[in-house]
């Protein structure tokens, strides 16, 4: 097992994923606004008291603040959660009100908010095209090369040369789709369709379980049905192809996002997997250490996780804002401030929840509490 990273490059490794893609992300609502016509009165990277900055000629304060866990852009006249016109907004005059945030239509503000996570999603697809570029396609057909013994396929009747359709219902094309579909599913039943010798065929597999740990000992729970693949086709990928590998892997990388988040509101994953900010820089330090290669990839994992979740409808987060607007658009009026004022709380309370419960799991995970328990006993 590897030497854990200090703590000095865990945090340095940290910062280097983290505040690129919060500054990218907040950079697409800036640029979004300005394309408006909308005046942005400050850009800061992190939360709390002002630790640098300076203010440019368009009067935009750009600073950063001592809680590097986050970031935001306020717009002008933007006076309230729900950038709601107020009296102080109503006060303004004319030309400058024509210059904030409410004057806006409903779809260029929808514009504005969507474009953070969109300009995420767009770093993590170039990264990605950089890397069929540089490395190829790989694909696997989804054929039977081997079995192992008293495996969940070896129990199910499959052999060599069986080509595997569909799983649990669900198509499958490539053996690294069939892969990440039994790999967040340990312990379910599924049903195995498949074709040998030109004839179709079903049986039932119970998905195998096992217990990996990595090189920095980390413990991970994963799903196996005990198949070896046949050999990979490897194919060069041109520039004007690469794009379209970033965009298929993106939406795979999505894909497994919103099952295990069903997973875990199903009550088929526990909670205790989710992490938060203090996983984030774990993996950062320990990712950091196996090369550029897999500490970029990272950053196009965290940029896709980031623009994913702000676009969860919840309120506080882009996509709340963005269902506030659909709302809008449909019924060709604003939610009334109160109602948009107690979802902001409740929003507020749930991300506070949730990140009080990502905070526990990361705290368990580096072995805090069995170190206090341990202390106590």
């Amino acid at each position: 097992m590897i030497q854990s990273p200090g703590l000095l490059l865990t945090i340095v490794a940290f910062a280097l994923v983290i505040g690129p893609l919060v500054f990218i992300h907040e950079l697409g609502h800036y640029l979004a606004a300005r394309w408006c016509g909308v005046k942005s009165e400050t850009f800061s990277i992190g939360f709390g008291r002002e630790i640098a900055g300076w203010t440019d000629r368009r009067g935009t304060r750009w600073k950063l603040g001592w809680l590097p866990l986050g970031g935001y852009v306020r717009f002008a006249g933007d006076m309230n959660a729900g950038s709601q016109p107020s009296a102080d907004w109503l006060a303004l005059p004319a030309a400058e009100r024509q210059r904030t945030f409410q004057a806006k239509t409903v779809w260029q503000r929808a514009f504005i908010v969507i474009a953070g996570p969109a300009i995420n999603f767009l770093a993590a697809i170039l990264i990605l095209a950089g890397f069929a570029l540089a490395y190829g396609d790989s694909v696997t057909p989804p054929v039977v090369g081997a079995t192992l013994p008293n495996s969940a396929a070896a129990r199910a009747g499959l052999v060599p040369g069986d080509r595997i359709v569909a799983l649990g219902g669900r198509a499958v094309d490539t053996f690294e789709s069939m892969s990440r579909y039994v790999r967040i599913r340990p312990g379910e039943t599924i049903r195995v369709d498949y074709v040998r010798k030109g004839v179709a065929a079903s049986v039932p597999a119970t998905i195998g379980v096992r217990h990996e740990r990595d090189r920095f000992g980390n413990d991970y729970r994963m799903g196996v049905l005990g198949l070896s693949a046949t050999a990979p086709v490897y194919r060069e990928v041109g520039l004007l192809e690469a794009p379209v590998v970033a965009v298929r892997r993106t939406g795979q990388i999505v894909s497994m996002m919103v099952e295990t988040i069903g997973q875990v509101v199903t009550g088929r994953r526990s909670v205790a997997e989710l992490g938060g900010p203090l996983s984030i820089a774990k993996v950062s330090g320990e990712q950091i250490t196996l090369g550029p290669e897999a500490f970029v990839f990272l950053i196009a994992l965290v940029s896709i996780n980031l623009g994913f979740i702000n676009l969860l409808p919840v309120p506080m987060l882009d996509g709340g804002h963005l269902m506030f607007y659909a709302i809008e658009a449909v019924r060709r009026r604003p939610v009334g401030p109160e109602a948009q004022e107690w979802a902001y709380r409740g929003g507020l309370a749930a991300i506070l929840a949730l990140m009080l419960l990502v905070t526990f799991n990361d705290l368990d995970n580096l072995g805090l509490w069995r170190s206090l328990a341990g202390l106590i006993g």
